[in-house]
C-alpha cells in the first residue's frame, strides 16, 4: 500500500522537470514569437491578401518572363558564388590548419579583418578596380591581352565576382574549424598502407570535412540569395537580384503584396535547403 502511494506522488514529479526546463527558454521563445513568428505571419496574409485574395503574387513571380529572369538572377549567382568561395576557401582553410602557428595567426587575423571592414567600403573598392577606367582593365591593355576595356561591371560578373570576395570568410572559417579538428595521423594511416596524395585527398580528407563544406556552403548560398548591396552597386538596374526585387516593390511601388511573396519564397527556399543539410549531414554536425 505504501508502495503504491509513493509511486503515485512520485508519477507526476517525472513532468515537471520537462514542464520546469521551459522557464529559462520561455523569454526567448517570447522574444522570437513577437519579433519573428507575428511579422512572419503578416508578411504572409500581406502575400495572399494584397491586391486581392489568393496566390496571384506567387503565381505572377513563378511565371512572369521578367521576374523568371531576377529569379534566376539570384539562383545562378548564389549557386556560382558558392561554387567558387568553396574552390578557394578549401585550399586557404587547409592551408590556416597545417601552418605554424604565428603564420597562422597573421592569416586568419587577414581574413577577420576582411570580414570587419565595411561592407561598403569593399564594394566601392571593387567598383573601382572593375570600372572600364579602372586598376584591372588599365592593366591589362598596358601589358597588351586586350585592346579596348572589358566589361566587368554592371552585369553578373561584377556582382559574382564581389559577392565571392565577401562571402570567402564565410567558408573559411567553418571549413578551417572542421579540418583542424581532423587527426593527421589518419592520413599518415593512409599514406603508409600505399594511398597516393590523390586518394588521401578524396577518399580521407575529403569525406571528413564534409560538415565543414556543408555548413560554409549553407551559409554562403542562403546569404547570397538575399544579398542586396553589393548587387544593387556592381550589377546594375538591368541584372536585378531578388532582393532589390523585394526593395523596389516595397519602398518604390507600395506593392507590398508581390514583395511579401517574393520575400516568402527567399525564406521557402532558406528552409528547404536547411532542411536538406540536416538530412545529409545530420543536425549534431552543426554544433
Amino acid at each position: 500500500m505504501s508502495l503504491a502511494i509513493a509511486t503515485s506522488y512520485a508519477a507526476p514529479k517525472r513532468a515537471c522537470p520537462g514542464l520546469a526546463g521551459l522557464g529559462p527558454a520561455l523569454p526567448a521563445l517570447i522574444f522570437l514569437f513577437l519579433c519573428l513568428v507575428l511579422p512572419l505571419s503578416s508578411l504572409f496574409l500581406l502575400s495572399v491578401s494584397e491586391p486581392e485574395l489568393g496566390l496571384g503574387n506567387y503565381a505572377k513571380l513563378l511565371g512572369d518572363a521578367s521576374y523568371g529572369r531576377v529569379l534566376f538572377n539570384t539562383f545562378f549567382v548564389a549557386t556560382v558564388v558558392t561554387l567558387v568561395t568553396l574552390l578557394i576557401g578549401y585550399p586557404v582553410a587547409w592551408l590556416l590548419a597545417i601552418l605554424p602557428g604565428r603564420v597562422a595567426q597573421w592569416l586568419f587575423a587577414i581574413i577577420l579583418l576582411s570580414m570587419w571592414t565595411n561592407l561598403l567600403a569593399r564594394t566601392y573598392g571593387w567598383m573601382v578596380l572593375l570600372q572600364r577606367t579602372g586598376v584591372i582593365n588599365r592593366t591589362l591593355m598596358d601589358i597588351g591581352l586586350i585592346a579596348e576595356p572589358l566589361p566587368l561591371i554592371n552585369n553578373l560578373f561584377g556582382v559574382t565576382v564581389g559577392m565571392t570576395y565577401i562571402m570567402l570568410p564565410y567558408v573559411v572559417l567553418p571549413l578551417h574549424a572542421t579540418l583542424s579538428g581532423i587527426d593527421p595521423a589518419i592520413m599518415q594511416a593512409a599514406a603508409i598502407v600505399g594511398a597516393k596524395p590523390r586518394q588521401i585527398f578524396w577518399r580521407v580528407l575529403l569525406p571528413l570535412s564534409l560538415p565543414g563544406i556543408g555548413a560554409g556552403c549553407l551559409m554562403v548560398f542562403v546569404m547570397a540569395l538575399g544579398y542586396y548591396v553589393t548587387p544593387a552597386l556592381l550589377g546594375g538596374t538591368t541584372n536585378m537580384m531578388l532582393a532589390e526585387l523585394i526593395a523596389q516593390q516595397v519602398q518604390s511601388l507600395l506593392n507590398w503584396g508581390l514583395g511579401s511573396a517574393a520575400a516568402f519564397i527567399l525564406l521557402a527556399v532558406t528552409l528547404i535547403f536547411f532542411a536538406v543539410y540536416v538530412r545529409a549531414i545530420g543536425l549534431g554536425k552543426l554544433r
